[in-house]
């Protein structure tokens, strides 16, 4: 019975994927650049403003110049999709954390056989937590010109947001992967 020895792919894939969406989302929260200004009238053509959902960034493109933790004098942080985010994105890494080690418990690595009922929950919850950081960059971009900016200057999506995105969608399809589980106790 050496296939029976085996782990399942699709718990290889669940668990393949979730940690990568785990760093995507990681890093696109802590980077400050969920949109990008430029263009900004009054102010240095190379002058760039990243704006992320804790701190502010300017960066002199010329000089390479970068300073962090900006005054939010448009109140750019107060913002309603902001603030959401602020809660929306630690609570789906902490939610991807808890599930990953719940996945860890339910896929066999030390026993004969997975447990295909802990892999599955451990795939809800994986999903659920990508579902949790794709809520609040779905919103961000979509109120994304909306929100406060320096009259006349150019928004631009920033890398924090797209890694936000990826890292949420790969925690969504590692979890529907390890969710797939379920069919394996519901044919027991």
């Amino acid at each position: 019975h050496l296939s029976s020895m085996r782990t399942p792919t699709v718990m290889i894939v669940g668990l393949v994927l979730c940690p990568c969406g785990l760093l995507l989302t990681l890093t696109g929260t802590l980077a400050p650049s969920w949109r990008q200004v430029s263009l900004i009238p009054n102010q240095p053509i190379d002058l760039i403003l990243e704006q992320g959902i804790w701190d502010m960034c300017r960066e002199q493109q010329s000089s390479h110049d970068r300073r962090c933790g900006q005054a939010d004098e448009l109140g750019y942080l107060e913002q309603v999709p902001v603030r959401v985010a602020q809660g929306l994105m630690p609570t789906s890494l902490v939610l991807t954390l808890l599930g990953l080690v719940v996945a860890a418990l339910g896929v066999r690595c030390w026993q004969k056989e997975p447990q295909h009922l802990l892999a599955g929950v451990a795939g809800l919850l994986l999903l659920l937590s990508g579902l949790l950081s794709l809520v609040p960059a779905s919103w961000y971009t979509h109120e994304l010109w909306a929100l406060p900016a320096p009259e006349g200057s150019t928004l631009v999506v920033g890398y924090s947001l797209v890694l936000s995105y990826l890292g949420g969608c790969m925690e969504i399809l590692g979890g529907l992967a390890l969710a797939l589980s379920f069919h394996h106790c519901c044919k027991e």
